[in-house]
């Protein structure tokens, strides 16, 4: 009996633990083999690991620039972000057009119909 009243003590993590069991041997059984991964996805594999080749190469036969360059080279940019671009000169501003007013409106009497008799 005393062995029955500890299992129940413990029943939530037994069943916790059973389910989390059998969940993960239903993804072993059922997911593809690894081998089925790689021959499905080995042309992206390829693709990548020659793309990333090319950057390799390319970053080790590409001269580097002065330090002095490569610190200028987005400094405009961060001007323009940092604070106000620099003005630009005024081109032959456009006449401003007055609006033209409103024509008036006949005030009619209250009473009086709208219709020409």
């Amino acid at each position: 009996m005393e062995i029955s009243q500890r299992l129940l003590k413990f029943k939530f993590p037994i069943l916790f633990t059973s389910i989390l069991v059998l969940l993960v041997s239903c993804l072993f059984i059922l997911a593809p083999r690894f081998v089925t991964i790689i021959a499905y996805f080995w042309p992206l594999l390829l693709s990548t690991a020659l793309f990333l080749v090319a950057v390799l190469v390319f970053a080790r036969s590409s001269p580097h620039g002065t330090e002095s360059s490569v610190d200028k080279t987005g400094e405009g940019l961060l001007d323009y972000v940092a604070c106000e671009p620099a003005p630009q000169p005024d081109l032959d501003p456009a006449p401003e057009l007055e609006p033209e007013p409103a024509p008036a409106l006949e005030q009619i009497p209250a009473g009086e119909s709208l219709k020409s008799e």
